[in-house]
């Protein structure tokens, strides 16, 4: 992230920076209750499975894009699938990882609202995750799509039934989509240089990954949208503080001279 911007805050109105080992503990705790969490998820094949035709069915019925028009797009060559689940694979964490790293560098403040906006997207998801355990688009044969990273590579997930490092039920919502979303308005709310806005092309990207490689359907994305948008609404960005107004220095009354008409005459002079 290499990106124009704003120098440093400094001055005595600078946020403090939190304390490095106790951020580090912090972020590795919340990810290891994520991963222990889902793990909780598993054995529900038959309830996610269930929920993926329903999920299917509802989007028929609101009219959303079919998943398979995305994926007939990305299946044109051989190069293009296989960077798609290049993608998919390889730059979620990091590009999460490498935003917080330059926001606790560079801007501090920004830095704890979005670890909390992210801690409070991805323990809601988790809630979800294990109340509506979902198959993806990948696994359920009535949606016609073909699973791209086992036919093409590269693969993150291996069977379902012995894959102990993913919970593979837990689709809704995309954390994927999610945490580009805000990695996005993040950088764009952090900087100030007029191509800030080219950071939307990350969640716009991951968005036809995760749709075009069948790992996640429309509603995944749309739930997690609904999700960080009501995140957003209530940790809102701290304003910095304002500067006191300099006092503005002490003028001494200006003394206008009086014309010879106006000056008064003393009684008896010229006498």
């Amino acid at each position: 992230m290499n990106a124009r911007s704003e120098p440093a805050q400094a001055g005595p109105d600078a946020p403090a920076r939190p304390p490095l080992v106790r951020e580090l503990l912090l972020v590795a705790g919340l990810f290891l209750v994520y991963k222990f969490g889902r793990q909780l998820a598993t054995g529900h094949t038959a309830e996610a499975f269930h929920n993926a035709h329903r999920v299917w069915d509802w989007e028929r019925v609101l009219r959303l894009p079919d998943e398979g028009a995305v994926q007939s797009l990305l299946l044109h060559g051989d190069t293009l699938i296989h960077v798609a689940n290049t993608y998919y694979a390889a730059v979620h964490f990091p590009a999460t990882l490498a935003f917080l790293v330059w926001l606790y560098l560079r801007r501090p403040a920004h830095y704890v609202w979005a670890r909390r906006v992210l801690a409070a997207v991805t323990g809601a998801a988790l809630v979800l995750h294990l109340l509506f355990p979902l198959a993806p688009p990948r696994m359920l044969g009535a949606t016609g799509l073909i699973d791209t990273a086992h036919v093409f590579g590269p693969s993150v997930y291996g069977p379902p039934r012995t894959d102990s490092l993913s919970n593979q039920f837990a689709a809704m919502p995309s954390l994927h989509f999610g945490w580009a979303l805000m990695l996005a308005i993040g950088l764009i709310v952090a900087t100030r240089t007029r191509w800030r806005w080219l950071w939307l092309l990350h969640p716009l990207a991951t968005l036809l990954v995760i749709v075009g490689t069948a790992n996640h359907y429309w509603l995944d994305v749309v739930v997690a949208a609904a999700l960080l948008g009501l995140a957003l609404a209530v940790l809102r960005l701290p304003r910095s503080p304002r500067r006191p107004r300099c006092a503005l220095p002490h003028r001494r009354p200006e003394v206008r001279r009086r014309s010879p008409a106006e000056r008064p005459e003393l009684v008896g002079a010229g006498r």
